[in-house]
């Protein structure tokens, strides 16, 4: 009788409801990924017993990117999965759906903290993100940023960088074409002295304790293809010899095409107010810097300053973090300076399918899905990092409306067959009488 093939198509009408109705209703979670039944026929030599459930199939197929406007709200572009601790286990999610805990560690709604790359020194907050380590739990520091004096940062090029072009039709012979002005030439300011120019030009640089000073650059032609530089630190002559004059200190040559034949940083060097020829405040380190006027010219052309960095800066309060497209977590200071905290890493495997679902938007690995990959986002095959945006769920409401019809036929169909089956035994029976 044909009441066991039924019967198996009911269960497997039911399974595939139970699949379908979670697939809706968790059509609106975030990083949800849809499951699918696979059915199997079953046989006993030639005779079919029906059908079974082979396997629940999960769909990593990436779901839409929508935009929240909060900078917590990840989402991954491609391929990939964050990488959670959960209550000491390792699980895996594509919701990155953050907040921060009071300690600074970034975590999802379950208290699961997102991992990746920390920092090389635990103790200190501003030390260098080490990648390629092993991964672990993200956490902020809310540390204030210390002042870095101008010219002992540890970049490529510390100090002052600045492009100049000179104006090489100057006629230096011509009194008439030089500027002046008066700048002090002790640190109580009771004195001063002339210095006469072509051009100037000021910027800001910082000493030790985050104090701002003002630097004024005066540029003056000596020559045909000479120019010596002079400055000034908040008013006050860098340089000043034993007559009270004040001093150049530095020469630039430039080449027939107007290029620079040395491009040797100038060293300038202002001393604080212990110092009888101070021109910085009384507490902070002696400020010393290289003056790098590489790539300056000297053109037919009006003198001005084209370009200008210096590596200084002053205290700064945490304001806030962003987090950029490679996962790399950056602390954003009122000084307007940012420094990583961290770098969220992704995780990838070689056959996704045979993760574990667990709950809460996770998953775990197993022997089936096969080790973890994990490096940084946007590398290898692993996707980049949106910040301001969710991944959706990728079930597709309206297939999943079609296939619960189909299945509720399939169903009622195998209800039909009982029923039949029902018949006909009765009639079986009635003939017996």
């Amino acid at each position: 009788m044909g009441f066991s093939q039924a019967l198996s198509g009911l269960n497997a009408a039911s399974s595939s409801l139970d699949v379908l109705g979670n697939n809706i209703a968790n059509s609106q979670t975030v990083g949800y990924k849809g499951s699918s039944v696979q059915f199997a026929d079953v046989f006993a030599g030639s005779t079919g017993l029906g059908t079974k459930v082979a396997n629940v199939l999960q769909d990593f197929g990436d779901g839409n990117i929508e935009n929240t406007g909060r900078n917590l709200d990840l989402a991954i572009s491609g391929e990939g999965f964050y990488r959670f601790q959960q209550e000491g286990e390792v699980v895996y999610s594509r919701n990155g759906q953050l907040s921060m805990t009071a300690d600074g560690f970034l975590e999802n709604a379950q208290g699961a903290r997102i991992m990746g790359y920390g920092l090389s020194d635990a103790n200190d907050p501003f030390s260098q993100v080490v990648t390629g380590g092993q991964p672990v739990p993200l956490n902020v520091p809310s540390a204030d940023m210390p002042a870095l004096a101008t010219g002992t940062s540890t970049g490529d090029n510390p100090g002052v960088q600045a492009v100049y072009n000179l104006d090489a039709s100057i006629d230096e012979t011509d009194a008439s074409k030089l500027n002046t002005a008066q700048v002090f030439t002790d640190a109580t300011q009771g004195t001063s002295a002339e210095v006469s120019y072509h051009y100037s030009n000021s910027y800001t640089v910082y000493d030790s304790l985050g104090t701002a000073h003002n630097v004024t650059a005066y540029f003056t032609k000596t020559g045909a293809n000479t120019w010596d530089v002079t400055t000034a630190i908040n008013g006050v002559a860098g340089s000043v010899d034993a007559a009270g004059a004040v001093q150049a200190q530095g020469t630039l040559t430039f080449n027939a095409d107007g290029t620079l034949a040395d491009d040797t940083p100038i060293n300038l060097a202002y001393a604080n107010a212990n110092d009888g020829s101070a021109q910085i405040a009384t507490g902070a380190d002696n400020l010393n810097f290289d003056f790098d006027l590489a790539g300056t010219t000297q053109f037919s052309n009006d003198s001005t300053n084209t370009s200008l960095t210096q590596d200084g800066y002053t205290s700064g309060a945490l304001v806030g973090i962003t987090i950029e497209d490679d996962g790399t977590v950056m602390r954003n200071y009122t000084n307007e300076q940012s420094m990583a905290a961290g770098q969220i890493v992704l995780a990838n495997f070689r056959n996704p399918e045979g993760l574990e679902a667990v709950g809460d938007n996770a998953w775990k690995a197993t022997g089936v899905s096969g080790q973890e990959l994990v490096g940084e986002a946007g590398t290898g095959m692993l996707g980049s990092i949106n910040s301001g945006a969710i991944e959706t769920s990728n079930v597709d409401l309206a297939k999943q409306l079609v296939d619960m019809i189909v299945t509720q036929r399939a169903y009622q169909a195998n209800s039909q067959t009982i029923s039949t089956q029902d018949e006909v035994l009765q009639a079986a029976i009635n003939l017996s009488r």
